[in-house]
């Protein structure tokens, strides 16, 4: 077992190779392509997988055996998430992750090719790079733990023109907005594209999603909320995975009624 785990893990050559044809067979050229890699460098590790029985060719096509698919596919999930916490380790480690349930957490490589937006000290209260992100949206999903200035005239206007709008919010932001925007919650809900929902706890995260877009800020392990750093992503399955975030808050969550 130790030998053919040093030959699936040990070189990122022959993991990449895994990982690529889990999609399905592929031409010799296209893997050098795809892979950056040079025949020098690959032909060593597939003869290799080859001799391990984890992948076959016809030709210049290669393809996993049916060992190798079976392998490749329950190392990818693995190897992706590697690569997210890889990427920014010291990120992952100072925050707080643990508040989204182990079921959804535990696929965190869905977040894909995400970034990590960084706001600089003058910069901590500007949301216009947020807004901007959200603004083409024609849905939006989001929770929110604190209320910015801007939110509320924002959320009004892109739901007024048309976007499909669901809020949660927590205790705190209810109360907030019922005292420094009142009147705001009803108006809000008498369009018929809305919804708002109050959570039954204090949620410790604030996230987005929307048809194109996903954003999600946490709170340090020191109990303190980072207002600086936004975590983002515009691939499919990281909107897919906020969408997942979604339906768990909904049912954690009471709707308001008008």
């Amino acid at each position: 077992m130790n030998e053919l785990l040093n030959v699936v893990s040990a070189s990122d050559k022959r993991r990449n190779l895994l990982i690529l044809l889990n999609n399905g067979p592929c031409e010799w050229d296209d893997i050098k392509r795809i892979l950056k890699v040079t025949s020098t460098g690959m032909l060593p590790q597939i003869k290799i997988l080859e001799e391990e029985h984890l992948i076959e060719r016809n030709g210049r096509r290669f393809s996993l055996t049916p060992m190798g698919k079976v392998l490749a596919t329950h190392m990818e999930p693995l190897i992706r998430t590697l690569e997210v916490f890889e990427r920014d380790r010291k990120f992952w480690s100072e925050h707080t992750i643990d508040v989204l349930p182990f079921d959804i957490l535990s696929d965190i490589r869905l977040l894909g090719n995400y970034e990590i937006i960084e706001n600089s000290d003058e910069e901590i209260f500007d949301v216009s790079t947020f807004l901007k992100n959200i603004s083409p949206a024609k849905k939006v999903r989001g929770l929110a733990h604190t209320v910015h200035p801007t939110w509320p005239a924002f959320f009004m206007d892109i739901a007024r023109n048309g976007v499909d709008s669901s809020l949660i919010f927590t205790p705190g932001v209810i109360k907030t907005l019922n005292e420094k925007y009142p009147g705001w919650i009803q108006e809000y809900l008498e369009l018929d594209n809305t919804s708002i929902y109050e959570t039954k706890k204090d949620f410790k995260f604030s996230y987005t999603v929307t048809d194109t877009y996903f954003s999600i800020s946490l709170f340090y392990t020191t109990g303190f909320f980072d207002s600086k750093n936004d975590v983002t992503s515009r691939d499919p399955s990281a909107l897919e995975w906020g969408e997942r975030i979604y339906r768990y808050l909904v049912k954690n969550s009471e709707k308001l009624k008008n």
